[in-house]
Protein backbone atom coordinates (compact mmCIF):
# COMPACT_ATOMS: atom_id res chain seq x y z
CA UNK A 1 0.00 0.00 0.00
CA UNK A 2 1.41 3.45 -0.88
CA UNK A 3 1.90 5.55 2.23
CA UNK A 4 4.11 8.46 3.24
CA UNK A 5 5.04 9.38 6.79
CA UNK A 6 4.68 13.00 7.88
CA UNK A 7 7.01 14.98 10.10
CA UNK A 8 5.03 13.95 13.18
CA UNK A 9 4.86 10.27 12.21
CA UNK A 10 1.35 10.18 10.74
CA UNK A 11 0.91 7.80 7.80
CA UNK A 12 -0.94 9.23 4.82
CA UNK A 13 -2.37 7.04 2.07
CA UNK A 14 -2.09 8.13 -1.55
CA UNK A 15 -3.03 6.79 -4.97
CA UNK A 16 -0.73 7.40 -7.94
CA UNK A 17 -2.03 6.72 -11.45
CA UNK A 18 -0.36 7.31 -14.81
CA UNK A 19 2.84 8.95 -15.95
CA UNK A 20 3.75 12.38 -17.20
CA UNK A 21 3.20 15.84 -15.75
CA UNK A 22 2.14 15.43 -12.09
CA UNK A 23 -1.28 16.61 -10.94
CA UNK A 24 -1.95 16.44 -7.19
CA UNK A 25 -5.57 16.49 -6.02
CA UNK A 26 -6.66 17.78 -2.59
CA UNK A 27 -10.05 16.65 -1.38
CA UNK A 28 -13.09 18.36 0.07
CA UNK A 29 -13.88 18.59 3.74
CA UNK A 30 -15.10 15.21 5.03
CA UNK A 31 -14.01 13.43 1.85
CA UNK A 32 -10.97 11.53 0.67
CA UNK A 33 -9.05 10.60 -2.47
CA UNK A 34 -11.75 8.37 -4.07
CA UNK A 35 -13.82 11.51 -4.71
CA UNK A 36 -11.50 12.31 -7.63
CA UNK A 37 -12.26 9.08 -9.54
CA UNK A 38 -13.96 10.87 -12.43
CA UNK A 39 -11.01 13.23 -12.88
CA UNK A 40 -8.10 10.87 -12.24
CA UNK A 41 -9.19 8.13 -14.62
CA UNK A 42 -9.64 10.26 -17.77
CA UNK A 43 -6.71 12.57 -17.01
CA UNK A 44 -4.30 9.71 -16.35
CA UNK A 45 -5.38 8.18 -19.66
CA UNK A 46 -4.65 11.53 -21.30
CA UNK A 47 -0.97 11.38 -20.35
CA UNK A 48 -0.93 12.95 -16.90
CA UNK A 49 0.33 11.51 -13.62
CA UNK A 50 -2.59 11.86 -11.20
CA UNK A 51 -1.96 11.67 -7.46
CA UNK A 52 -4.51 12.08 -4.68
CA UNK A 53 -4.02 11.53 -0.98
CA UNK A 54 -6.15 11.21 2.13
CA UNK A 55 -5.47 14.00 4.59
CA UNK A 56 -4.92 12.93 8.20
CA UNK A 57 -8.10 11.56 9.76
CA UNK A 58 -9.63 10.90 6.34
CA UNK A 59 -9.96 7.73 4.28
CA UNK A 60 -7.13 5.24 4.75
CA UNK A 61 -4.75 7.67 6.46
CA UNK A 62 -3.98 7.60 10.17
CA UNK A 63 -6.37 9.21 12.62
CA UNK A 64 -3.91 10.79 15.10
CA UNK A 65 -6.47 13.04 16.79
CA UNK A 66 -4.20 16.06 16.31
CA UNK A 67 -2.67 18.22 13.62
CA UNK A 68 -5.97 19.61 12.32
CA UNK A 69 -4.66 23.08 11.59
CA UNK A 70 -3.72 24.50 8.22
CA UNK A 71 -0.01 24.83 8.97
CA UNK A 72 0.25 21.11 9.73
CA UNK A 73 -1.94 20.16 6.78
CA UNK A 74 0.23 22.27 4.48
CA UNK A 75 3.33 20.56 5.87
CA UNK A 76 1.69 17.19 5.15
CA UNK A 77 1.28 18.22 1.50
CA UNK A 78 4.89 19.39 1.42
CA UNK A 79 6.02 16.00 2.71
CA UNK A 80 4.12 14.23 -0.08
CA UNK A 81 5.68 16.42 -2.75
CA UNK A 82 9.21 16.03 -1.42
CA UNK A 83 9.01 12.31 -0.70
CA UNK A 84 7.70 11.60 -4.21
CA UNK A 85 10.10 14.27 -5.56
CA UNK A 86 7.36 15.92 -7.60
CA UNK A 87 8.18 19.01 -9.64
CA UNK A 88 6.27 21.24 -12.05
CA UNK A 89 3.16 20.14 -10.17
CA UNK A 90 -0.39 21.23 -10.85
CA UNK A 91 -2.28 21.43 -7.55
CA UNK A 92 -6.04 20.87 -7.84
CA UNK A 93 -8.21 21.47 -4.78
CA UNK A 94 -11.90 21.39 -4.05
CA UNK A 95 -13.46 23.34 -1.17
CA UNK A 96 -11.21 22.79 1.89
CA UNK A 97 -8.48 21.51 -0.43
CA UNK A 98 -8.22 25.02 -1.92
CA UNK A 99 -7.47 26.44 1.51
CA UNK A 100 -4.71 23.86 1.98
CA UNK A 101 -3.19 24.94 -1.32
CA UNK A 102 -3.25 28.58 -0.22
CA UNK A 103 -1.51 27.81 3.06
CA UNK A 104 1.01 25.51 1.32
CA UNK A 105 2.02 28.26 -1.13
CA UNK A 106 2.39 30.89 1.60
CA UNK A 107 4.33 28.50 3.82
CA UNK A 108 6.46 26.56 1.32
CA UNK A 109 6.56 28.66 -1.83
CA UNK A 110 6.19 27.74 -5.48
CA UNK A 111 9.50 26.02 -6.28
CA UNK A 112 7.75 22.71 -6.96
CA UNK A 113 4.49 24.14 -8.27
CA UNK A 114 3.69 25.15 -11.85
CA UNK A 115 0.02 26.07 -11.52
CA UNK A 116 -3.03 25.76 -9.27
CA UNK A 117 -6.73 25.06 -9.71
CA UNK A 118 -9.26 26.11 -7.06
CA UNK A 119 -12.70 24.54 -7.39
CA UNK A 120 -15.61 25.61 -5.18
CA UNK A 121 -13.05 27.35 -2.99
CA UNK A 122 -13.60 28.31 0.66
CA UNK A 123 -11.16 31.21 0.39
CA UNK A 124 -10.61 34.06 1.11
CA UNK A 125 -12.38 34.21 4.52
CA UNK A 126 -15.75 32.77 5.54
CA UNK A 127 -16.23 34.36 8.98
CA UNK A 128 -17.84 37.77 9.30
CA UNK A 129 -15.60 40.26 11.13
CA UNK A 130 -15.49 44.07 11.21
CA UNK A 131 -13.13 44.05 8.23
CA UNK A 132 -14.91 41.17 6.44
CA UNK A 133 -18.56 42.12 6.36
CA UNK A 134 -19.16 39.78 3.41
CA UNK A 135 -18.57 36.80 5.71
CA UNK A 136 -21.03 34.65 7.65
CA UNK A 137 -21.90 35.58 11.27
CA UNK A 138 -20.28 33.29 13.83
CA UNK A 139 -23.59 32.20 15.35
CA UNK A 140 -24.49 30.59 12.01
CA UNK A 141 -21.37 28.42 12.17
CA UNK A 142 -22.05 27.57 15.80
CA UNK A 143 -25.59 26.43 14.97
CA UNK A 144 -24.26 24.38 12.07
CA UNK A 145 -21.72 22.70 14.34
CA UNK A 146 -24.44 21.88 16.86
CA UNK A 147 -26.43 20.07 14.16
CA UNK A 148 -23.30 18.17 13.11
CA UNK A 149 -22.62 17.08 16.69
CA UNK A 150 -26.21 16.05 17.31
CA UNK A 151 -26.62 13.78 14.27
CA UNK A 152 -23.63 13.58 11.95
CA UNK A 153 -25.20 10.99 9.67
CA UNK A 154 -28.35 13.03 9.07
CA UNK A 155 -26.29 16.20 8.66
CA UNK A 156 -24.45 14.76 5.68
CA UNK A 157 -27.47 12.98 4.19
CA UNK A 158 -29.50 16.19 4.14
CA UNK A 159 -26.45 18.13 2.96
CA UNK A 160 -26.33 16.18 -0.31
CA UNK A 161 -29.24 18.27 -1.60
CA UNK A 162 -27.29 21.50 -1.14
CA UNK A 163 -24.03 19.91 -2.30
CA UNK A 164 -25.48 19.04 -5.71
CA UNK A 165 -28.06 21.83 -5.94
CA UNK A 166 -30.91 19.38 -6.28
CA UNK A 167 -34.46 20.61 -6.16
CA UNK A 168 -33.66 23.44 -8.55
CA UNK A 169 -33.62 23.49 -12.33
CA UNK A 170 -30.05 22.19 -12.52
CA UNK A 171 -28.38 19.73 -12.46
CA UNK A 172 -30.69 17.45 -14.36
CA UNK A 173 -31.34 14.10 -12.62
CA UNK A 174 -29.10 12.18 -15.03
CA UNK A 175 -26.13 14.37 -14.05
CA UNK A 176 -26.21 13.15 -10.45
CA UNK A 177 -27.69 9.70 -10.08
CA UNK A 178 -29.00 8.42 -6.74
CA UNK A 179 -26.14 5.93 -6.78
CA UNK A 180 -23.55 8.70 -7.10
CA UNK A 181 -25.19 10.55 -4.22
CA UNK A 182 -25.03 7.44 -2.03
CA UNK A 183 -21.41 6.85 -2.99
CA UNK A 184 -20.49 10.45 -2.11
CA UNK A 185 -22.32 10.08 1.19
CA UNK A 186 -20.40 6.90 2.06
CA UNK A 187 -17.11 8.78 1.71
CA UNK A 188 -18.03 10.83 4.77
CA UNK A 189 -18.29 7.62 6.83
CA UNK A 190 -14.63 6.91 6.06
CA UNK A 191 -13.55 10.07 7.90
CA UNK A 192 -12.83 10.47 11.59
CA UNK A 193 -15.56 12.39 13.46
CA UNK A 194 -12.76 14.16 15.33
CA UNK A 195 -11.15 15.27 12.08
CA UNK A 196 -14.48 16.31 10.57
CA UNK A 197 -15.31 18.58 13.49
CA UNK A 198 -11.83 20.08 13.83
CA UNK A 199 -11.54 20.75 10.10
CA UNK A 200 -14.98 22.32 9.97
CA UNK A 201 -13.93 24.82 12.61
CA UNK A 202 -10.67 25.82 10.94
CA UNK A 203 -12.38 26.23 7.56
CA UNK A 204 -14.95 28.57 9.08
CA UNK A 205 -12.53 30.67 11.13
CA UNK A 206 -9.26 30.93 9.16
CA UNK A 207 -8.47 34.11 7.26
CA UNK A 208 -6.68 33.29 3.99
CA UNK A 209 -6.51 36.81 2.64
CA UNK A 210 -2.76 37.09 3.42
CA UNK A 211 -2.11 33.64 1.91
CA UNK A 212 -3.60 34.60 -1.45
CA UNK A 213 -0.62 36.87 -2.06
CA UNK A 214 1.47 33.71 -2.49
CA UNK A 215 -0.35 32.79 -5.72
CA UNK A 216 2.33 33.98 -8.12
CA UNK A 217 1.70 31.06 -10.48
CA UNK A 218 -1.04 30.65 -13.11
CA UNK A 219 -4.29 30.00 -11.24
CA UNK A 220 -7.63 28.74 -12.53
CA UNK A 221 -10.78 29.12 -10.43
CA UNK A 222 -13.86 27.00 -11.18
CA UNK A 223 -17.04 27.94 -9.35
CA UNK A 224 -20.75 27.32 -9.78
CA UNK A 225 -23.20 30.20 -9.59
CA UNK A 226 -25.63 27.92 -7.67
CA UNK A 227 -23.04 27.01 -5.01
CA UNK A 228 -24.94 27.24 -1.72
CA UNK A 229 -22.01 26.01 0.39
CA UNK A 230 -19.41 28.53 -0.77
CA UNK A 231 -21.34 31.14 -2.76
CA UNK A 232 -19.70 32.50 -5.87
CA UNK A 233 -19.76 36.16 -4.81
CA UNK A 234 -18.43 35.48 -1.30
CA UNK A 235 -15.73 32.99 -2.30
CA UNK A 236 -14.90 32.36 -5.95
CA UNK A 237 -15.14 35.90 -7.25
CA UNK A 238 -13.40 37.49 -4.25
CA UNK A 239 -10.59 34.92 -4.54
CA UNK A 240 -10.19 35.70 -8.24
CA UNK A 241 -10.03 39.42 -7.47
CA UNK A 242 -7.29 38.81 -4.89
CA UNK A 243 -5.07 36.72 -7.20
CA UNK A 244 -3.60 38.82 -10.03
CA UNK A 245 -4.08 37.41 -13.53
CA UNK A 246 -6.13 34.45 -12.30
CA UNK A 247 -8.84 33.00 -14.52
CA UNK A 248 -12.37 32.53 -13.18
CA UNK A 249 -14.68 30.11 -15.01
CA UNK A 250 -18.25 30.39 -13.75
CA UNK A 251 -20.38 27.28 -14.24
CA UNK A 252 -23.95 28.34 -14.83
CA UNK A 253 -26.36 26.43 -12.59
CA UNK A 254 -23.63 24.37 -10.93
CA UNK A 255 -23.60 23.80 -7.17
CA UNK A 256 -20.71 22.83 -4.87
CA UNK A 257 -20.26 19.29 -6.21
CA UNK A 258 -19.42 20.39 -9.75
CA UNK A 259 -16.56 17.87 -10.03
CA UNK A 260 -19.31 15.22 -10.29
CA UNK A 261 -22.32 17.07 -11.71
CA UNK A 262 -20.23 18.79 -14.40
CA UNK A 263 -17.33 16.37 -14.62
CA UNK A 264 -16.88 16.51 -18.41
CA UNK A 265 -16.60 20.28 -18.42
CA UNK A 266 -14.32 20.22 -15.38
CA UNK A 267 -12.03 17.68 -17.03
CA UNK A 268 -11.89 19.66 -20.27
CA UNK A 269 -11.02 22.84 -18.35
CA UNK A 270 -8.33 21.02 -16.38
CA UNK A 271 -6.75 19.53 -19.50
CA UNK A 272 -6.79 22.82 -21.35
CA UNK A 273 -5.23 24.65 -18.40
CA UNK A 274 -2.54 22.04 -17.73
CA UNK A 275 -1.58 21.40 -21.34
CA UNK A 276 -2.13 24.91 -22.65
Amino acid sequence: MPFIETNNHTSLYYRDWGTGVPVVFLSSWAASSPMWEYQMLPLSESGLRCIAYDRRGHGRSDDPGRGYDFDTLADDLAKLLTQLDLREVTLVGHSMGCAEIARYLSRHGTSRIARAVLMGTTTPFLLQTPDNLAGVPKHHFEANTAILLADRQRYFASGMIKFFGLGRSWPAPENVSPEVMQWALRLTDECSPKAILACRRIIDETDFRPDLRAFTIPTLILHGDNDQSTPLERCGRRTAQAIPHSQLNVYEGAAHGLFLSHKERVNNDLLAFIQG
